[in-house]
C-alpha cells in the first residue's frame, strides 16, 4: 500500500507539473497574441497615411467625394496616373527636367554634406584647441532654431555669393547644416583614441586616417545624415532661389500642381497620384539606408 500510495503522489505531482507548465505555457501564447495585437494596431495608425494616400491615388473622381467616405477604394483605376502623365506630357519643361534636377540636387547635396560635416566633426571630436567647447556649444544652440529664422541672412549670403537662380543656392546651404555634424561628432567621439595613435605611428596622415579609419566607424550617423538630407533637399521647391523654369524641381511642379487643382476638383486625382510618385523616392531610399544602419549599428563595435 505504501509503494501504490508513492506511486498516486508521484502521478499526482506529475500531473500538477503538466498542469502549471500548461498555465505558464497559455500565459505566455495570451501575452504573445495580445503583444501581437497592440503592435499591428500601432503599425495600421502609422501606416494610415501612407494606405490612404495610395488609396486616394487609386480612386476614381465620383469615389473620392463619396459621402460618406470609404477608407479602401471599391473600383481601383489608373485613369489618375494616365491624366496625370499627359499633363506633363504638355508642360514646357519636359517632367525628365524636373527629375533630373531634383536628382542632382539631392545627391551632391547629401554627398557633400556628409564630406563637409565629417571633416568639421573629426577636429572637434578628436582634437581640443582654443575656441573648440564654444564651436561645439554653438552647434548644439543652432539645432534649437527653424530653418525659418535664417531664411533671409541664408538669402543674403547667397546673393552675394552670386549663387542665386543656380542650383548651389540649394546645395550649399545644405553643407553647412549642423544637425549631421552633431550626429557624426557623437559617434566620433566614442571613437578610441588608441586607434587613431595607432594610424598615425604606422605613417597614415590625417586625410587618410579621416577616410580609411573614422568614415567607416561612424557610418550609422552618416547614413543618418544622409536620410535626413536627401529628404530636406527632395521636397524642397526653390522657389526663393531659383527663377529659371528649367532649374527647378519635381516639387516645385508638383506644388504648381496643388495650386491648380485648388480652382476645382477636376485635379483631385491627379494631385494624388503625383503625391504617389514624389513619396516613392525618399521612402526607398530610407528603407535601404535604414538596413544598412541597423546593420552597421550592429558590427560596428566601438568601444571605449
Amino acid at each position: 500500500m505504501s509503494i501504490i500510495s508513492k506511486l498516486k503522489k508521484h502521478r499526482k505531482g506529475r500531473l500538477d507539473m503538466r498542469s502549471s507548465t500548461a498555465r505558464q505555457s497559455s500565459r505566455s501564447f495570451l501575452g504573445n497574441l495580445l503583444l501581437g495585437i497592440v503592435l499591428f494596431l500601432l503599425g495600421f495608425l502609422f501606416l494610415f497615411p501612407v494606405i490612404y494616400m495610395i488609396n486616394q491615388a487609386l480612386k476614381p473622381l465620383n469615389e473620392m467625394y463619396m459621402f460618406p467616405p470609404k477608407l479602401f477604394v471599391q473600383n481601383p483605376t489608373v485613369n489618375n496616373f494616365r491624366d496625370l502623365s499627359r499633363i506633363l506630357a504638355n508642360t514646357l519643361v519636359p517632367f525628365s527636367r524636373y527629375l533630373f534636377n531634383s536628382l542632382f540636387v539631392v545627391i551632391i547635396g547629401s554627398i557633400g554634406h556628409i564630406l563637409t560635416a565629417s571633416m568639421c566633426a573629426y577636429p572637434l571630436a578628436k582634437y581640443k584647441f582654443p575656441g573648440s567647447k564654444f564651436i561645439s556649444a554653438l552647434i548644439v544652440y543652432s539645432l534649437m532654431f527653424n530653418a525659418t529664422v535664417t531664411m533671409v541672412p541664408n538669402f543674403i549670403t547667397i546673393s552675394r555669393l552670386h549663387l542665386i537662380d543656380s542650383y548651389w543656392a540649394i546645395i550649399f546651404p545644405q553643407f553647412a547644416s549642423t544637425l549631421g555634424l552633431y550626429l557624426m561628432m557623437n559617434f566620433m567621439e566614442q571613437i578610441p583614441d588608441s586607434l587613431i595613435e595607432a594610424a598615425r605611428i604606422d605613417g597614415a596622415g590625417q586625410f587618410k586616417i579621416h577616410i580609411r579609419i573614422v568614415l567607416p566607424l561612424v557610418k550609422p550617423a552618416a547614413i543618418t545624415a544622409f536620410i535626413l538630407v536627401f529628404q530636406s533637399l527632395w521636397i524642397n521647391t526653390g522657389d526663393r532661389y531659383i527663377y529659371t523654369e528649367k532649374l527647378k524641381s519635381v516639387a516645385y511642379m508638383l506644388s504648381q500642381l496643388a495650386g491648380a487643382s485648388n480652382v476645382g476638383v477636376a485635379r483631385a486625382g491627379v494631385l494624388a497620384a503625383a503625391s504617389v510618385i514624389i513619396f516613392i523616392i525618399p521612402v526607398t531610399v530610407f528603407l535601404i539606408m535604414q538596413t544598412n544602419v541597423i546593420s552597421t549599428m550592429a558590427t560596428s563595435g566601438m568601444k571605449e
